[in-house]
């Protein structure tokens, strides 16, 4: 079946969200414990989103997958966190755990590339996770390249580490 790519509205963020936390457990299993993955709770995910949408959507982009009516991923993309106007920022891929591999997450990344290019960004950043070897191995193989800039963060209570890559437009 053919996998469409539309702006995300309103009505989709509660399934954004269940989505975002079905991904983030299945990607982050290896690495981060049961607990840490359990919260927050997929209705809770969708609220996050709810919120966040309300205040960034004038600047930032939610674009969702579908297969037969059906959200199978995501992308988000906005303004450059560290405040470079030339850069936009990738916030986040995710997709349903079954379809990791078989092309939608370049589906997604191919869009929202094409999307930061049409802003006038010149050059793409976004944070992954440093044990999350498998999302590193796909941005590489993209052509992003880590800059050797890291940020600590929390998943639940549990501490990690990003690292920021960056590639041209």
């Amino acid at each position: 079946m053919t996998v469409m790519l539309r702006p995300a509205g309103a009505d989709d963020l509660i399934a954004v969200g269940a989505l975002h936390q079905r991904s983030r457990a299945a990607a982050y299993a290896p690495f981060l414990s049961r607990e840490a993955l359990a919260e927050p709770a997929p209705a809770a995910l969708g609220h996050y989103w709810r919120e966040r949408w309300s205040h960034e959507r004038a600047d930032h982009v939610l674009t969702v997958a579908e297969r037969d009516g059906q959200l199978i991923g995501f992308s988000y993309v906005g303004p450059d966190d560290q405040g470079d106007p030339s850069t936009g920022l990738l916030h986040a891929v995710h997709l349903e755990p079954a379809e990791q591999g078989h092309g939608l997450g370049r589906m997604l990344m191919a869009d929202a590339l094409a999307g930061m290019r049409s802003r006038g960004w010149q050059a793409a950043a976004l944070w992954v996770l440093r044990l999350n070897k498998p999302a590193r191995r796909f941005y590489e193989r993209g052509g992003w390249r880590p800059t050797g800039v890291t940020q600590p963060d929390l998943i639940g209570a549990t501490p990690v580490v990003l690292l920021r890559y960056r590639r041209g437009l």
